[in-house]
């Protein structure tokens, strides 16, 4: 049996690669949510609509949502490398992983935002219609509040859907966690240090998905 001698741990590496792994979580869900939740409002709003060319524009959207959510993210962070280069300046590093992590995630969340709203009882929808509201009355009013809880969940499983992105961007020069394990773990067959990472996005995803959970039951209705 393998002995693991964890006194061979880089633990300012250690440290380092996870203060990494946070700060792509918090830029990419912030984009992933400044993205995704506009655009999960117009696929539920053109898909509900009569109008020849706002269904277009939902079948548009809803093939280019459904590509982006097909190709693998390790595919697709290679894909876009010279977009990320345009973008930001770099493919590697923290920053280079961002807008990969964004374009990746944001298609997924739409897609969840878009369930949450078709879930909010059209009977609301159609009080506030009959009163007079407008449409972004009934947007940010009814269906933003009546479905809070839903979206909160739904942005808890992108969030945790980015901890194993961030991991996968590891295998291409992405930093964080992922990029510890697979250099030192994986690479150089040190054990303790891929036990390290794993455990602490172990900890990351059980941390983010109990505030979540907590979240969720807060905003919903007794």
């Amino acid at each position: 049996m393998m002995d693991l001698d964890f006194s061979q741990v880089n633990w300012d590496e250690v440290n380092k690669s996870t203060i990494d792994t946070l700060n792509m979580l918090g830029a990419s869900g912030f984009f992933t949510l400044l993205l995704g939740l506009p655009l999960g409002v117009v696929l539920f709003l053109t898909s509900r609509s009569s109008h020849a060319i706002l269904q277009t524009v939902y079948a548009i959207l809803s093939v280019i949502v459904n590509i982006l959510r097909s190709v693998p993210f390790i595919i697709l962070i290679v894909a876009l490398i010279p977009l990320t280069r345009l973008l930001v300046g770099t493919s590697i590093g923290v920053i280079g992983t961002i807008p990969p992590l964004v374009i990746g995630a944001a298609p997924f969340f739409a897609r969840l935002v878009e369930t949450s709203l078709r879930e909010v009882d059209r009977g609301v929808i159609e009080a506030a219609q009959s009163m007079g509201a407008s449409t972004s009355q009934i947007i940010f009013r009814v269906l933003l509040r009546e479905a809070l809880p839903g979206l909160v969940a739904a942005l808890t499983i992108t969030i945790v859907t980015l901890v194993s992105y961030t991991a996968m961007s590891g295998m291409i020069g992405g930093g964080g966690l992922g990029a510890l394990a697979i250099n030192y773990g994986y690479y150089r067959y040190n054990l303790p240090v891929m036990i390290v990472a794993v455990a602490l996005m172990v900890v990351i995803v059980q941390v983010l998905q109990m505030v979540g959970d907590r979240l969720v039951r807060h905003y919903t209705r007794k």
